[in-house]
């Protein structure tokens, strides 16, 4: 039985064209980079933050509580009422850290609605989130 040293097909090519490969290569690395930077960029709301001098990081985790310029109160980026606020604040851990993060233009009424409900509450670490101000 003899078999034959090389088929029809590879006597006219002497190597593999690997054009269309490098061809999908750069779409699929075109695609990821594409796609990749959408998923970093966070969904939230646009809250303008006041500006103070003495405005510091905070180190701990805490429970975001955000007012935006409409007076719309959101509870970890849902919409809550008053009441609802009362209830989660029930739930909540005296000793756990309330960060309020309310624009510019907020009601100032509202801030101090929702300053005073968590006092209520027994809350012992509220803070109001500012922006460092550039000397």
């Amino acid at each position: 039985m003899r078999f034959r040293r090389h088929f029809e097909w590879e006597r006219g090519q002497r190597g593999i064209d690997i054009t269309p490969l490098v061809d999908m290569i750069f779409q699929l690395l075109i695609f990821f980079l594409l796609t990749s930077s959408f998923v970093a960029t966070q969904a939230g709301m646009k809250v303008n933050l006041p500006k103070a001098v003495t405005s510091e990081a905070l180190r701990e985790e805490t429970v975001v509580i955000t007012v935006n310029k409409n007076n719309l109160v959101f509870w970890e980026d849902k919409t809550v009422t008053l009441k609802e606020l009362r209830d989660y604040l029930e739930g909540l851990s005296k000793k756990k850290s309330v960060l309020l993060k309310a624009d510019k233009q907020a009601s100032l009424g509202k801030i101090v609605e929702i300053w005073d409900l968590c006092r209520e509450k027994g809350i012992e670490k509220l803070n109001i989130a500012t922006l460092p101000e550039e000397r």
